[in-house]
């Protein structure tokens, strides 16, 4: 199986600590592009452009990122990290669902600071992110969503969004949240592939 991804995407990270979660690693070949200047070889694979993007052993195409890990989570081994049926699935994918809104909502700040003219930012839109992203972290900072036996595809997908927080927003968000600071770093202990899967210093 091939990749595509960057070093520096969240979504990207989430796949990659699921290959590593599901003893993947020998069997997924990771291959970088960049999203950002119209990559050939992504294009192809995904006409929207984005990744991460999966190409299995037969050359089928899958994206995005809940998708692959759903995928790899059906052909590899260890621990489930998506529930089958009931409750614990809605549950794990509705925390999935919120990560992910973090991790768009700093994505879209991102963005605007790299994309846009100063003269034409729009400060009311990114404190409009920035509020989406507090609240959330206010939410999860009252409970923060513990397993039982080991991590599943919500919890991975919130390490990653912290992780995001981290790399690209100078990792603010730590100073009022002292429960989910203990809680990532219990996650990086159980999950060695999030160290692994760590982007490059910014």
């Amino acid at each position: 199986m091939k990749l595509l991804s960057s070093p520096a995407s969240p979504f990207g990270r989430k796949v990659k600590m699921t290959v590593m979660m599901k003893g993947l690693k020998d069997k997924v070949e990771i291959t970088t592009v960049d999203a950002t200047k119209g990559d050939a070889t992504l294009s192809a694979a995904n006409p929207m452009g984005r990744i991460p993007v999966l190409v299995t052993g037969d050359g089928s195409v899958i994206h995005d990122s809940h998708v692959i890990c759903e995928y790899l989570d059906s052909v590899g081994t260890g621990p489930a990290l998506f529930p089958a049926v009931g409750p614990k699935r809605w549950e794990t994918l509705t925390r999935a669902s919120l990560a992910d809104g973090i991790i768009e909502a700093a994505l879209l700040m991102v963005y605007e600071g790299r994309y846009r003219p100063e003269n034409m930012k729009v400060q009311s839109w990114l404190d409009r992110q920035t509020a989406k992203i507090n609240a959330s972290l206010a939410m999860l900072e009252k409970n923060p969503p513990m397993w039982k036996d080991a991590p599943d595809y919500g919890h991975l997908s919130l390490a990653a969004a912290l992780g995001y927080l981290d790399f690209r927003h100078a990792g603010t968000w730590r100073a009022g949240h002292p429960k989910l600071v203990t809680w990532l770093d219990t996650f990086a202990k159980a999950v060695p592939g999030y160290e692994a899967s760590k982007p490059p210093v910014a």
